[in-house]
């Protein structure tokens, strides 16, 4: 019939374990502690995370140099960056050039024991991204393009910026909605928010301003004769509500998030005036907004050369603005 067939057989060990397993449950689940915990009423979950800031360094930060310093493993290994600081955590070291981090570790778990295995940065990238080797049959959606599907507009969400934000380019295929479709792709903004303004794709257009921005919508809904004629059907429904959708983004409260001049300096300034200290602050309005999910792409960690000299510029961007 065109179909592959299922094969279900076992092999004769691989059944005995899974009875022995099987039995061990069983005299585990009759334990008073497990009754207990199954007349327990259901409470509510644990989580209250609201939103999801994922910091994508490109390239991969060296572990040695960061979250996992290892001095005694000598010069050969750790190079110029082999006096870890202490945390405010007792036990937890970390790199020498993030101080500020430091500071806060009772704040973030530091998981060391997570790899996988390609060498290569588009395919570990869509490893990481989608829990899924590529190559299959299935296009698989982002980890972003998940929440955006389960945390979004069909979710009971209603905030004018999507719920899917990448600053400020996107990963390729590794931030695509996959099988989910192109709806739950995500919004990338584009431009460069350590410049006034923070032109983002879309909704601020270099060169104009917001009182040409409304000429221009009263001039067009005057020339549309069309939506005049027919404002009741539903296809001039559907586009009439887009069009106001797409117009509160460029001149209501949408685009006031991007708008970084309306900070005071020493905010901006803690989080560092870099591109990435700046993405950071407009991640915060945007989580502040409720947008669920936020990726900022970090580029500038693929360092085939003068790694030691890269890093005592990048280390110290990362530091100030993850802090």
């Amino acid at each position: 019939n065109g179909h592959a067939c299922l094969d279900f057989r076992v092999p004769r060990r691989e059944l005995m374990r899974r009875a022995l397993l099987g039995a061990a449950g069983l005299c585990v689940a009759d334990s008073p502690a497990i009754r207990a915990w199954a007349a327990a009423p259901p409470g509510k979950p644990a989580g209250k995370a609201r939103s999801v800031i994922q910091i994508w360094m490109w390239g991969g930060p060296a572990h040695l140099d960061t979250f996992d310093p290892k001095p005694e493993a000598g010069n050969d290994y750790c190079g110029p960056f082999a006096k870890p600081i202490e945390t405010n955590v007792p036990g937890i070291r970390i790199g020498e050039m993030l101080p500020l981090l430091a500071k806060q570790a009772e704040k973030y778990a530091i998981i060391r024991g997570l790899t996988h295995s390609s060498n290569a940065h588009e395919i570990a990238t869509y490893m990481v991204q989608t829990g899924h080797n590529p190559g299959e049959r299935l296009q698989w959606p982002c980890v972003g393009a998940v929440v955006s599907f389960f945390k979004g507009y069909q979710a009971g969400y209603h905030g004018q910026i999507p719920p899917y934000v990448v600053l400020t380019e996107a990963q390729g295929r590794a931030s695509e909605g996959g099988f989910l479709g192109a709806r739950y792709k995500p919004f990338a903004t584009g431009g460069d928010p350590t410049q006034t303004p923070f032109a983002v794709e879309g909704i601020v257009a270099p060169g104009i301003s917001q009182e040409q921005q409304r000429q221009r919508r009263e001039w067009l809904d005057q020339l549309n004769t069309l939506r005049h004629a027919a404002p009741n059907t539903p296809a001039m429904k559907a586009l009439v509500q887009s069009e106001e959708e797409a117009y509160d983004m460029i001149l209501g409260s949408g685009a006031k998030v991007f708008d970084l001049s309306t900070e005071k300096d020493e905010l901006r300034e803690r989080y560092g005036k870099s591109r990435f200290g700046q993405s950071c602050l407009v991640a915060r309005r945007l989580v502040e907004q409720g947008v669920p999910y936020i990726t900022i792409n970090y580029p500038g960690w693929d360092t085939h050369k003068n790694h030691s000299t890269l890093m005592r510029q990048q280390l110290p961007e990362l530091d100030k603005g993850l802090a």
